[in-house]
């Protein structure tokens, strides 16, 4: 295990909407380090949420992101020779990775034309407190509530 925590990386915010989690967003969509394809795709998005919603996107993404970060997980944990889940609380940095995560993994799954309408209307869904990516967060919720017991093993 390592001495120290690493110094967190600098991440510029993007150009258009000067927004941290929109840079997030396009470095999360990234394949093959096609970076710009990523980002005409997450610029896409953008304007189908303006479009559909009238309301500034960078603040619907916020909402989404905030509504699909969960605040409770399990982790893990032995004792004694048996596994038990623990509930913890999860880190703001970690609960922004997962809700991001679980938007594309349900936009991925989505059956729709092209991947920024599928996107777009995941982040729609997550915003108004609805869809698959916050079934996610609650089932999470879910498991940390029927695991409250072993919350005495915390790490």
């Amino acid at each position: 295990m390592r001495r120290t925590k690493p110094e967190p990386r600098v991440v510029n915010p993007d150009v258009r909407y000067s927004s941290m989690p929109v840079t997030f967003f396009i470095h999360r969509i990234m394949k093959r380090g096609k970076k710009s394809v990523a980002t005409h795709i997450m610029y896409d998005v953008m304007d189908i949420l303006k479009e559909k919603t009238g309301k500034n996107p960078v603040e619907v993404l916020e909402t989404a992101l905030k509504n699909v970060g969960p605040q409770m997980e399990v982790r893990p944990r032995r004792v004694g020779g048996a596994t038990y889940q623990v509930p913890m609380e999860v880190p703001s940095s970690r609960k922004m990775t997962l809700a991001m995560r679980w938007i594309l993994d349900s936009a991925t799954g989505r059956t729709g034309n092209s991947y920024a309408e599928k996107l777009s209307a995941e982040i729609l869904e997550a915003a108004n407190n609805t869809g698959a990516a916050v079934r996610k967060r609650e089932e999470t919720h879910k498991m940390a509530e029927a695991n409250r017991a072993f919350s005495h093993f915390r790490m």
